[in-house]
């Protein structure tokens, strides 16, 4: 598709229902992400998320979407520790969710962590620039490679994951020249979040372009939709007319010819 000038849609999904309807609209990739943390566990970052939650929310994913490319998130000290856990965990991902490959975060000092999880067979999506996981010592979230010297470092990065095996980068919260100039150095994809329109694909969390996860919005999101108060209106109704009695109607209800009140005077 790089070389084709063709450019990559990928969204998150984290459950089967969500997951088929993005397949129905041709979507490239499906990520499982670790954001699932904070849209749907409900913490305050992605570092709590386990590898069972990331298990048990990708396999839902790949029922729902059987034939498009699943891509997981690894979660947070699943491949800090050595090449050897790191290599267990992917392929966990691999056997017990269905996942095409996996995403992990970090430059440089991750490359022997992506050659040894290649080597292994298990495909990894590289994802530099802002990384949600160690955002902290990045000063937060904040946009990264503002300067000439933290630019040279993310193309380092960038050119370091690609020779370790990398199928492709997520780059994200970069300046948009940056973003094109890495896209340009590098035979791999590229997809983008908060990187400009250069990079060969984009990448949104699901619930953000649906409008409905109302806790942040990050610049680079664009709502397609606003669900939440369609959704809020949905459920307001519903509760009224089950409060006034009007629901279930008839129309809603099984009825048959059975005279049941007889139960009552037996």
């Amino acid at each position: 598709m790089k070389a084709g000038g063709q450019r990559i849609t990928m969204l998150t999904a984290y459950d089967a229902a969500m997951a088929s309807l993005f397949a129905s609209c041709e979507v490239d990739i499906l990520l499982v992400g670790d954001s699932l943390g904070m849209v749907v566990l409900g913490y305050d970052s992605t570092v709590p998320v386990t590898m069972a939650d990331m298990l048990h929310h990708a396999a839902a994913v790949r029922r729902g979407a059987p034939g498009v490319f699943v891509l997981c998130d690894m979660p947070f000290g699943s491949y800090h520790t050595g090449v050897r856990d790191a290599v267990i965990n992917g392929l966990r991902i691999m056997k017990e969710a269905g996942s095409d490959a996996v995403k992990l975060e970090g430059g440089i000092e991750m490359c022997p962590v992506v050659k040894g999880l290649v080597e292994a067979g298990v495909p990894v999506m590289g994802h530099i620039g802002l990384t949600p996981q160690t955002a902290g010592q990045l000063g937060g979230f904040k946009v990264q490679g503002k300067d000439i010297e933290a630019a040279r470092r993310l193309l380092a990065e960038a050119r370091a994951l690609e020779e370790a095996g990398a199928f492709a980068l997520l780059i994200e919260c970069v300046p948009s020249g940056l973003a094109r100039v890495i896209s340009s150095v590098v035979s791999i994809p590229t997809v983008g979040i908060g990187a400009g329109v250069d990079c060969d694909g984009q990448v949104l969390v699901g619930h953000d372009l649906l409008g409905m996860y109302e806790r942040f919005q990050p610049k680079f999101v664009k709502h397609y939709a606003s669900l939440s108060p369609l959704i809020k209106a949905a459920v307001a109704e519903f509760s009224r007319e089950v409060r006034n009695g009007s629901y279930p109607d008839a129309e809603h209800s099984f009825a048959d010819s059975t005279d049941y009140q007889r139960l009552l005077q037996e």
